[in-house]
């Protein structure tokens, strides 16, 4: 199989499906960027040294690939086996978060993203997925889609925070808190 198919060169690609869409259009961008979350968060698992946390993030891929799936497919009636983001999906999420929650110093302020270099990489994944969410929201006002799509975005981000928050107490960074200008003044 070739990688280039010149299908791509007047700027129109295929959704799940079949159908020719211009690659500017909103569904496009949401999925572009739930392909570049992913890629961040291989990334992460480069410079990560810690199997629970390497894990996590493998599951995370292996579900980020079903969220592009399940974004690239408008008409499931066409594609009836076509996978989609499911609430265990989550649910295992949410198990995660207060699993490792647990294990951290209570937040007390707002932190600043940073610390060590693998939490400081989860911490932009974080804020990728923010950016994939707000896209994902933005297709749901005009276009129908799995509504699980933006909730699992939106835990995912929470997560990929405990996640960044949980990097730092292994590497033994402490979390640097945001000091308000205000309280300066």
């Amino acid at each position: 199989m070739k990688i280039y198919t010149k299908t791509g060169d007047n700027g129109e690609t295929s959704l799940h499906g079949g159908r020719r869409v211009k690659k500017d259009i909103l569904r496009i961008e949401a999925y572009g960027t739930v392909d570049e979350l992913n890629s961040i968060i291989g990334v992460c698992r480069s410079v990560n040294t810690y199997p629970d946390i390497d894990s996590i993030l493998n599951e995370i891929q292996q579900e980020l690939f079903t969220l592009g799936a399940d974004l690239s497919t408008i008409d499931e009636t066409s594609i009836p086996n076509v996978q989609r983001i499911q609430s265990n999906a989550v649910t295992s999420i949410e198990k995660i978060i207060d699993r490792i929650d647990s294990q951290l110093k209570p937040l007390r302020n707002f932190i600043l993203p940073g610390g060590s270099y693998p939490a400081s990489l989860l911490h932009l994944a974080r804020t990728i997925c923010r950016r994939a969410e707000r896209l994902v929201v933005g297709i749901s006002q005009k276009e129908k889609i799995n509504p699980l799509a933006v909730v699992y975005l939106n835990r995912l981000s929470d997560l990929l925070f405990v996640l960044a928050r949980w990097s730092n107490s292994l590497e033994g960074k402490e979390e640097i808190a945001w000091i308000s200008q205000r309280s300066n003044e």
